[in-house]
């Protein structure tokens, strides 16, 4: 629910809304059932029958091939493997994966789309992404996504996805069964020998493969050193998150234009300033701006949001990022991953107020410790 600054500084009970934040390991491990367990300091009962207690699924047990620890009772399979499994096509998997997500496949398969993290010059990677004739943004760029199909009775298939990007690092998977592949990079044509601006979103169908021909980026989502993405189901905002410093970066919302209806293909549709990007403000709960998320220190900080257009989404002569003054928009370091999800309120909600347009609220939800104030790695907006 959106608040105006007036109300939010009122009320100390906020019911925060679905975007949820997380820069490091640390800060998954704040989620209930998320990770394993650490080891028991000896004040709890032993579990009945030899079951674990507590949060998370028991401790890791240390993997004999050194790939990959897993609490007892898990097991894991290597489908695809850098420079060891071939594609359709016949080339070598490409290396650097990064970020993932699964989708249902056709009869009964499990589709999973990879990003590969590939910057800079093509010739410096011995395994890049394959340049696939009609799948292809920039012939000088490393990086893009693999597609693999698991099926049902385990035989494995893998093909590009898209290629000719770079530094595909994060991303997220939408409503309608696509992945959103995100370039963390603000290089433009002619460095690294490059053909075209970097730093875009690209949509990638698993299950049509004709749906991404004719790679484009969804300029209208902006460019800049792209991290992840989540979309609002009901509103239809993307929320994005900026993993770059010298400044720090910026979490951005995209708000579609009036009579714009998502769907599988949509966004590649959208005119290059289409909706409207703003990045966040936050203010406490004395209505105090808040200049970086590293302000924040403790587990369940709220803040409020004011979301500030923009002036050059496409960074035409200044990054993004550095197009706002000191106080005028809140920064935060290493704001990467990224999900959406309905947040409990923490006791009673407020009074209904009259929405404001441009106004919602943020929760932190965790954060590194020291004796110095760290970056907030984990809240929602």
């Amino acid at each position: 629910m959106s608040l105006t600054r007036r109300d939010f500084a009122r009320k100390s009970a906020i019911t925060g809304a679905g975007v949820a934040l997380a820069g490091s390991v640390g800060a998954l491990a704040t989620a209930p059932n998320a990770l394993a367990a650490t080891d028991s300091d000896g004040t709890e009962a032993e579990p009945a029958h030899g079951g674990h207690q507590g949060v998370g699924y028991g401790p890791l047990i240390a993997d004999p091939d050194g790939i990959l620890a897993l609490p007892a009772g898990f097991t894991y399979k290597i489908i695809t493997y850098s420079g060891r499994t071939r594609l359709e096509s016949g080339e070598f998997t490409p290396s650097h994966h990064d970020g993932t997500a699964t989708f249902d496949g056709p009869r009964g398969a499990t589709l999973l789309v990879n990003n590969h993290e590939l910057a800079g010059a093509r010739a410096q990677w011995p395994h890049p992404v394959p340049l696939t004739e009609g799948l292809v943004y920039d012939p000088a760029a490393a990086g893009g996504c693999t597609v693999v199909e698991v099926r049902h009775r385990g035989e494995v298939a893998e093909w590009v996805g898209i290629a000719g990007t770079v530094t595909n690092c994060a991303g997220g998977s939408t409503p309608w069964g696509t992945w959103l592949t995100c370039e963390e990079t603000e290089d433009k044509a002619g460095r690294n020998g490059f053909t075209k601006d970097h730093g875009y979103v690209f949509e990638v169908d698993p299950e049509d493969r004709r749906a991404n021909r004719d790679p484009k980026p969804v300029k209208a989502l902006g460019r800049y050193a792209h991290e992840a993405v989540v979309v609002d189901p009901k509103r239809g905002h993307l929320y994005l998150t900026e993993d770059a410093a010298g400044p720090n970066g910026l979490l951005y919302r995209w708000t579609p234009p009036e009579g714009f209806r998502h769907g599988r293909g949509r966004l590649r549709t959208l005119a290059d300033d289409a909706g409207a990007l703003q990045a966040f403000k936050c203010f406490d709960s004395g209505g105090k701006f808040v200049d970086d998320l590293s302000r924040a220190t403790k587990t369940g900080t709220v803040y409020g949001v004011d979301w500030v257009d923009v002036p050059d989404r496409d960074a035409e002569a200044v990054s993004v990022r550095k197009q706002f003054a000191d106080g005028r928009i809140t920064r935060a370091r290493k704001l990467e991953g990224m999900w959406w999800g309905d947040a409990a309120p923490t006791s009673s909600p407020p009074t209904p107020v009259r929405r404001a347009r441009s106004s919602t609220t943020a929760r932190c939800g965790s954060t590194t410790r020291g004796a110095a104030p760290s970056p907030c790695r984990s809240c929602s907006a």
